[in-house]
C-alpha cells in the first residue's frame, strides 16, 4: 500500500497532466492538514462525493508559516502531511503549492467543483469566481463540530 499512496503525490505539472486524463467531474479542495483529524476526513469524504476524483492542494511548509497559523506550525513537514493525505481513500491526488493562496493552482488544474468548509463564504473562497466562470460549482460543506487543529493543539498544550 505504501507505493499506492506515494503515487498519489504529484508535482504541479504531473497533477495538471493527471487531471486532464480524468473523465468525470474533478473536485478540488485545499488546506494545511497539519494534524489529520475526523473533521478533515469528513471534509475530504464530502468533497470526493461531489465528483469522480479529488485533488487536494496542500500548503507547503513555507506557505503555512506565512499564514501565521501559530508558533511551531506546521507541526508535521509537508512530505509527511502529503503522505497522510494520500493514504486517505477519498483522495486521488495531492499537490503542494507554495503561494499564499491556491488561486494559481486552481487556474492550472481547472477543477469542476471547488469544495471548502462552511467556515468559508462565497466571498472568502479563493478561486470560487474562477471555477464558476468555467461553469463549475462551489460547495461549502458543514464542519464536524469540535474538530480543528488549533483546538487540538490548545488541548494538548493545556494538558502538558
Amino acid at each position: 500500500m505504501t507505493r499506492v499512496s506515494r503515487q498519489k503525490i504529484r508535482g504541479r505539472q504531473a497533477a495538471v497532466a493527471w487531471r486532464r486524463e480524468q473523465s468525470g467531474l474533478v473536485v478540488f479542495t485545499n488546506g494545511v492538514f497539519d494534524l489529520l483529524h475526523p473533521g478533515h476526513v469528513a471534509l475530504l469524504e464530502a468533497a470526493r462525493a461531489e465528483g469522480a476524483a479529488l485533488i487536494v492542494g496542500l500548503n507547503t511548509d513555507a506557505s503555512v508559516r506565512r499564514l501565521a497559523k501559530g508558533p511551531g506550525r506546521p507541526l508535521l513537514p509537508e512530505e509527511a502531511r502529503a503522505r497522510l493525505l494520500a493514504a486517505v481513500g477519498a483522495v486521488d491526488c495531492v499537490v503542494l503549492f507554495d503561494e499564499d493562496t491556491p488561486l494559481e493552482l486552481i487556474a492550472d488544474l481547472e477543477p469542476d467543483v471547488l469544495v471548502k468548509g462552511a467556515d468559508y463564504t462565497p466571498e472568502t473562497t479563493v478561486g470560487a469566481s474562477l471555477v464558476e466562470a468555467r461553469g463549475g460549482r462551489v460547495v461549502h460543506v458543514p464542519l464536524e463540530a469540535g474538530w480543528s487543529t488549533t483546538h487540538l493543539l490548545e488541548r494538548l498544550r493545556a494538558s502538558s
